[in-house]
């Protein structure tokens, strides 16, 4: 599915100066929404259960909500989407292992670390190993690569109150990949998430990728076979783009679970005194025109409501590359003033 006629609703319904980027918007501001553990009511009451849970009830990091079930027939523990899904997450029996699964995973480790680096989007694509999964995986790759070269983030005013950062890593562009198997024991959990509450296909058997930005934020799930160049396009440039909407829900995606506290880490993250925009170069590859940190790129429909394409605008011309020309006249009239007069007197 396209993200365009969204995507453009969105930025233009009543939108706000802000020229922070929707990515690092997202990070700085949008507190990820609460999953839901629904403990039967035997459960609720176990001693030993609620040992388990105090230290997450008091200063718990995950974005996790404990209820106890109305439904005293309840006999498993379900784990349900931050949003209103009839399609639990997880279910069973709720010990210390358990736990340790529903809270976090080696990709979720991993997820957290890419965010805090400043990475602007992750596309985790989870498929199953075969030829034709790694052509497709191949080709998301490459086309990310490329579309690092013609995007740039906004140009941030640093008097602007609105568009303050707040603490965290350095501001950067960054299109990065997390690959996972879709058969791995250890990641099931998470790969229910990323597909999202709704579920529109099963992740054990199609091949996705999910694009994963701010506390853990899915802008969208796509199965490989119909996530063209043009979806991957529109899904980037509206997260590196401007934040044109102050309210976390008028933004399409959901949550996942991340066992981490968001407001301790980010502070905790050693930034520069610079804003630092990382665009990484594909070997072999060779740039015609300008450099692409002189490419600024814009977004406009075309050929109807629900295309986008990207406009290169016209390189700027630096500050000191307009000094040189300048400096060069002023020295040569002083050099002839100095000679004409030597000149006359022969």
């Amino acid at each position: 599915m396209r993200l365009a006629t969204l995507i453009i609703a969105l930025c233009t319904s009543g939108a706000c100066a802000c020229t922070i980027p929707v990515f690092r918007y997202a990070l700085d501001r949008w507190e990820a929404d609460k999953f839901h553990l629904v403990l039967p009511q035997d459960v609720a009451k176990d001693p030993e259960i609620q040992d388990l849970l105090r230290p997450l009830r008091a200063n718990g990091k995950a974005n996790l909500d404990f209820i106890t079930a109305t439904d005293a027939a309840q006999r498993d523990t379900v784990l349900r989407n931050s949003r209103e899904s009839d399609k639990p997450v997880w279910s069973g029996k709720l010990d210390a292992t358990s736990l340790a699964a529903v809270l976090d995973s080696p990709a979720r480790k991993k997820l957290v670390q890419q965010l805090l680096a400043g990475d602007s989007v992750i596309w985790v694509i989870a498929d199953s190993g075969s030829p034709v999964d790694v052509l497709e995986v191949e080709r998301v790759e490459k086309r990310l690569k490329f579309l690092e070269q013609v995007a740039s983030l906004p140009i941030q005013d640093p008097n602007d109150p609105d568009s303050q950062l707040g603490p965290g890593p350095p501001l950067r562009l960054k299109f990065a990949t997390l690959r996972l198997r879709r058969d791995d024991p250890a990641e099931q959990l998470l790969l229910r998430m990323l597909v999202g509450p709704r579920g529109d296909f099963d992740p054990a058997t199609t091949s996705f990728a999910s694009a994963v930005f701010g506390r853990g934020r899915v802008l969208g799930a796509w199965p490989l076979a119909i996530l063209d160049d043009a979806s991957l396009e529109d899904a980037c440039m509206f997260l590196v783009g401007r934040c044109g909407c102050r309210l976390k829900n008028e933004n399409p995606g959901w949550d996942i679970l991340l066992n981490l506290d968001w407001e301790k880490a980010l502070p905790a993250v050693k930034t520069s005194d610079s804003t630092e925009t990382s665009v990484s170069k594909p070997a072999n590859v060779e740039t015609i025109g300008p450099p692409p940190s002189q490419l600024r790129a814009t977004i406009e429909p075309i050929a109807g409501p629900d295309v986008l394409k990207i406009i290169p605008d016209e390189p700027e011309i630096p500050a000191n590359g307009r000094k040189g020309p300048l400096l060069a006249g002023v020295a040569a009239g002083l050099v002839l003033l100095f000679l004409i007069p030597r000149w006359l007197r022969k």
